[in-house]
This record gives C-alpha cells, sequence and structure tokens, in this order.
C-alpha cells in the first residue's frame, strides 16, 4: 500500500504533538518539515527521522509526492499557505482558528471546493474521551432540554508571549487563541447548532500589547440555548481548564472538567454521577491529537469531509469576529 506522504508546516510547540500522533500509523510518512528558521526545522526533522527540512513552503508546494500538510503556523499564515497548497492538490490540516476572520475561511473553502481537496481544523477537544461522555449524555435525553451553558477558555497566572501576542500574526488575542477552544467545544456538545446572536465584552487588562486578554462572550444558538463564553490569559483564578464546560438542562447538569453529572431525583434531591474515565497524563494528553491524526488519515485515505472542517471552522471565526464587532460597538451583534 502506498503511503500518505505527510509535510508539517511550521515545528513549534503544537508540531510536536502532531508529528507524534502521526508516527504512530505506518501508512503515513513525515516526509518534510518547515519552519522560518532552517536551524528549527533541522532540528525538528533529526528529533523524528524527517529527511527535508525547509525555511520555506515552496519545495513542499512544487513537490506532487506530498499528500497533505500539517499547518502549524502563525494564524496570518494559515489563509494563505493552506490556499496555495490547495491550489497545488494538497489536502490540509489547519490548527485552530481556521484564519484571521471569517472573510479569509471563506477564501479557503472557495479553493477547497474548487480543487475538490479536504480541510480539518484543529478542534481537538471533539476527540477526548470526557468530552464525549458528555456529549453522549446529552444527546441521550438525561438533561432534558439544554438552556444555559458555561465555557471557559482561560491561563491562570500564566500567558503566551511572541506572536500570539501580536495582532498582525494572531489577528486576536485570548479569545483567538483559548476562547475558541471553549467555543467550539460547546458548540459539539450542544450538536452543533447555528449561531443567531453574540454580546461581548472584551478587554487588555494584564499585558502592554494590542490584542485582548480577558473576554466575556454570550451566544445564542439557534435551538434557543445560551452559551457564555470566558477567554483570557493571566487570570489570577480560572473556574475550570481549558474547554471546561458546565451544561445545565431542565433535567439534570453535565459538567465537563471535572466530568461528571448530576440529575434530578425526585423533587428535591439529586444524583451524582462520576464516570469511570481514562487517567489523563496531561489535561491536553497526546491521545486527543493522535486520534485527530488518525482521523485526518482516515478522511485522507476514503475522501470523506472531515469533521471538524471547513464549516465548523467557519462557524467559529463568525462567532470571534462578531465578538470583537459588538465589543467595539457595544451592542448585540445578529448573525
Amino acid at each position: 500500500m502506498k503511503k500518505i506522504n505527510i509535510a508539517l508546516i511550521g515545528a513549534g510547540y503544537i508540531s510536536d504533538y502532531h508529528a507524534r500522533g502521526l508516527l504512530t500509523m505506518p501508512q503515513v510518512a513525515l516526509v518534510a518539515v518547515v519552519s522560518k528558521h532552517l536551524g528549527n526545522a533541522e532540528k525538528f526533522a533529526s528529533k523524528y527521522g524527517i529527511k527535508n527540512a525547509y525555511s520555506s513552503i515552496t519545495p513542499v508546494v512544487e513537490d506532487p509526492t506530498i499528500d497533505a500538510v500539517i499547518i502549524s503556523t502563525p494564524n496570518s499564515f494559515h489563509a494563505p499557505y493552506a490556499i496555495e497548497f490547495l491550489k497545488n492538490g494538497k489536502d490540509v490540516f489547519l490548527e485552530k482558528p481556521m484564519a484571521m476572520n471569517a472573510g479569509e475561511g471563506e477564501q479557503i473553502a472557495q479553493v477547497a471546493d474548487e480543487k475538490d481537496r479536504l480541510v480539518m481544523v484543529g478542534h481537538m477537544w471533539r476527540f477526548d474521551t470526557d468530552t464525549q461522555f458528555i456529549k453522549d449524555s446529552i444527546d441521550a435525553g438525561k438533561l432534558g432540554k439544554v438552556f444555559k451553558t458555561k465555557g471557559y477558555g482561560i491561563h491562570e497566572n500564566w500567558g503566551p508571549t511572541g506572536w500570539f501576542t501580536q495582532k498582525k500574526l494572531a489577528g486576536g488575542g485570548a479569545l483567538a487563541d483559548m476562547g475558541v477552544h471553549a467555543i467550539d467545544t460547546i458548540r459539539y456538545l450542544l450538536g452543533d447548532p447555528k449561531p443567531v446572536q453574540v454580546y461581548a465584552k472584551i478587554a487588555t487588562n494584564f499585558g502592554d500589547y494590542d490584542v485582548d486578554d480577558s473576554g466575556i462572550i454570550v451566544i445564542t444558538w439557534d435551538n434557543g440555548t445560551e452559551s457564555i463564553i470566558e477567554s483570557g490569559w493571566w487570570h489570577p483564578h480560572m473556574d475550570g481548564p481549558e474547554a471546561s464546560s458546565g451544561v445545565f438542562g431542565t433535567e439534570g447538569y453535565a459538567s465537563l472538567f471535572p466530568t461528571f453529572l448530576k440529575l434530578k431525583k425526585g423533587e428535591e434531591s439529586s444524583e451524582e454521577i462520576v464516570p469511570t474515565l481514562p487517567k489523563r497524563d496531561e489535561h491536553c494528553d497526546q491521545i486527543i491529537y493522535t486520534r485527530q491524526m488518525q482521523y485526518f488519515i482516515d478522511c485522507i485515505k476514503t475522501r470523506k469531509h472531515p469533521i471538524p472542517g471547513l464549516n465548523e471552522g467557519q462557524v467559529v471565526l463568525r462567532i470571534v469576529d462578531a465578538a470583537y464587532e459588538s465589543a467595539k460597538k457595544q451592542t448585540v451583534i445578529n448573525l
């Protein structure tokens, strides 16, 4: 069987997770890695036994033997790189957020459609065991009608540096970095409803940079559920780790991280259910990224469109765009 040749675009922190996941699959060959600084690409290539290290995407674009790319660069490069690779017949995996804004997302989608190529977006919490337990419980009707959720994407006493804090490279701050995890996770739990309204308060409280580090977003979905999303860096406290969510229903409550159910039992009592789930080595565990890569490779082989893909990535971008617009205009934005 012909191996699927993959190139990694970016050699930073998250690329290690992708590389480790891809290396679990014998049908995959990591054939190239690209970094702005050649030394970083060479170091990464040596670490994972990758033959080619480049400082430009051009050799990858021009190589017809490369089937797909994993793009893990600053956000400003997501759309231009993805479009270039798609035009040259390669499937694309994009780290979140899919692009700097929904306009760029539409450009990616148009080229992907024209060239009949696949695009997957790195909303990796959809591949987490705890997340799936909560989703299955909601889908089974255990909570009754879900009317409210709370979700968190916050770093406590910590925040990133470098390109993450530069608007021209990241597009936004904590909302674009952490809030997107909370948004997509809760949307997945709710069965991927469509957003109809967004209201947000966004601020910069902790750093001398031109992006946000504090945000409160309220999303109204087309199923009537209201979702509160909090994003932030450097906050003195967080109510839960990345993608932590609370789901409130007429018959019970579900918590993701820590993961448990609290179900009504009669009029004045409730029963708490704590599932037995696999032990986590770290919160953002390697297994999530490995499953994500396995799914992407399966999509390449079967030619099925990935979920999360263009649509899921675009919905998150539309919400983020609306949140920034809402905060600026101090009004509700209708989608």
